[in-house]
C-alpha cells in the first residue's frame, strides 16, 4: 500500500510546450496518489499551475536545429550544470525528464551517478535516428515511459525498465470532433472552408516556416478568395514573430490569429498545414487531414539526413506505417508545393473520409489512460527502490 503521508520531492524538467502538457497531466495523477508531493524544475504555465516551482524559463529550452542549439549551447550547458549541482545537493527522491533528450539525458546521467532515481517520459526517437543513444539511455535512466506501442520492445531488448503508457492527449481529446461548435467558439463562419496554419511553437521553427506558410496562404487565396485561415499562436512572443513576418510578406485576407486555442482551431478547420512535431499527433487525434512540413538550417538538415534511418517523419504516417498525409521536407517545403498539397486535401472528400476513419482507429489504439499508467509506473519505481512503503 502506498504511503500517501510520506512527503517526497520530485525534480522535473519539460523542454517545450508539449512537454508542459504531458508534465501537468502526470503531476495531477501523482498528486492523487501522493498528496504531499512537491515539484520543482523547469515548467511551463500548466505545470506551474499544478504546483511546480520553476527554476529556469521553459521557453529558453525550446530550440530546434543544430545551429540554433549551438548558438544557445553555453547558456543551456550552464543551466544544466546549475540544476545538477542544486539537485545533487538537495537529493530529490526522483528526477523526471520530459522529452528534450539533448538536455535531459545528460542531466539524468549526472543525477543517476549521484544516487538520484531517474525516469524519462517520452522515448527519444531511437527507432528513427541515432540508435546508439540507447547506450546512453541505459546509463542515464532507471525507467523509460513510452507513448507509442512500437517503442516498448526496443527497451526490453536492451534490458531497460520500460512502461508503455499511451498518450495523454489521446485520453483527453474526444473521439468525435464537433467542427460547428469549434467555429462558434472561435467566431469563425460556418459556411466556408477553413485552413488551420501552425508554423510551430519554437522561435526557430517560425524562422524557417513562417515565410513559406504565409506565401502558401496567399497562393491558396488566389485560388479561392472565400478561403479562411486560422493561426493559433503558441504564446505572445510567437505571435509577435509571426505578425512581423506578415507585415514583411503581406497578410492574406480572411486571416484570424488566436492566442493559443490550437485544439479549437484545428477542430474548426477542414485541413491543417503545420510544422512536423507533436502538433501532427494533435491534428491526427482531432481527425483532420494535414500537410506536414519540416525545415531547418542548412547544416542542421545536412546532419539530420545522415542520421535519419526512416523514410517518414510525421507521427501519423509513422503510426499508420504508410504514407497517409503529405510530408514536405526542407527544399520541398516551397509555397507552391505546400499550397498544391493543401488544395488537394481541401477538395478530396473521399480521401478526407478515409483519413478520418484511419485517424479514429489510431486514436483508439493510443487511448490507454496514459497519465494514470505513467503515475503507476513511477509509484512502482519508487516502491522498488525503497522510497515508499
Amino acid at each position: 500500500m502506498t504511503n500517501a503521508n510520506k512527503s517526497l520531492t520530485i525534480a522535473i524538467v519539460a523542454g517545450e510546450a508539449s512537454g508542459d502538457i504531458l508534465g501537468a497531466a502526470l503531476m495531477r495523477e501523482l498528486k492523487t496518489r501522493l498528496p504531499e508531493l512537491q515539484f520543482n524544475g523547469i515548467a511551463g504555465e500548466r505545470m506551474q499551475a499544478e504546483g511546480c516551482a520553476s527554476r529556469y524559463p521553459l521557453e529558453r529550452l525550446s530550440v530546434m536545429g543544430i545551429v540554433a542549439i549551438l548558438q544557445r549551447l553555453p547558456e543551456l550547458l550552464g543551466a544544466r550544470k546549475r540544476l545538477a549541482r542544486q539537485w545533487l545537493a538537495e537529493q530529490p527522491d526522483l528526477f523526471i525528464g520530459i522529452d528534450a533528450p539533448e538536455f535531459n539525458l545528460g542531466l539524468e546521467e549526472t543525477l543517476k551517478n549521484g544516487g538520484i532515481l531517474t525516469a524519462h517520459f517520452v522515448s527519444p526517437s531511437v527507432w528513427a535516428w541515432r540508435q546508439k543513444r540507447i547506450i546512453k539511455i541505459k546509463r542515464a535512466v532507471d525507467l523509460m515511459m513510452t507513448l507509442f506501442p512500437f517503442e516498448e520492445a526496443i527497451y526490453r531488448q536492451h534490458q531497460i525498465r520500460v512502461a508503455h503508457v499511451g498518450h495523454p492527449l489521446a485520453d483527453e481529446l474526444p473521439l468525435q470532433i464537433d467542427r460547428e461548435a469549434a467555429r462558434k467558439r472561435l467566431n469563425l463562419p460556418a459556411d466556408v472552408k477553413v485552413l488551420a496554419v501552425l508554423p510551430g511553437s519554437r522561435g526557430s521553427e517560425l524562422q524557417h516556416l513562417s515565410a513559406p506558410f504565409i506565401a502558401a496562404m496567399n497562393v491558396l487565396q488566389q485560388r479561392d478568395p472565400a478561403l479562411h485561415f486560422a493561426v493559433p499562436c503558441a504564446n505572445a512572443k510567437r505571435r509577435a514573430q509571426f505578425e512581423h513576418s506578415l507585415r514583411e510578406l503581406g497578410s492574406p485576407k480572411n486571416l484570424h490569429l488566436f492566442d493559443g486555442q490550437s485544439h479549437d482551431v484545428m477542430s474548426a478547420a477542414n485541413t491543417v498545414l503545420l510544422a512536423s512535431g507533436t502538433a501532427t499527433l494533435e491534428a491526427m487525434l482531432l481527425k483532420r487531414p494535414m500537410v506536414v512540413a519540416y525545415k531547418v538550417g542548412g547544416f542542421s538538415y545536412w546532419l539530420f539526413k545522415r542520421l535519419l534511418k526512416i523514410n517518414r517523419f510525421s507521427l501519423p504516417n509513422l503510426l499508420a506505417g504508410r504514407d497517409v498525409v503529405p510530408e514536405l521536407m526542407q527544399a520541398d517545403a516551397t509555397p507552391e508545393k505546400l499550397a498544391e498539397a493543401v488544395w488537394s486535401q481541401l477538395n478530396d472528400a473521399h480521401k478526407t473520409r478515409e483519413i478520418e476513419q484511419l485517424f479514429g482507429e489510431l486514436h483508439q489504439q493510443l487511448r490507454c489512460n496514459a497519465a494514470q499508467r505513467a503515475a503507476d509506473a513511477i509509484v512502482a519505481l519508487l516502491k522498488d527502490h525503497g522510497k515508499l512503503a
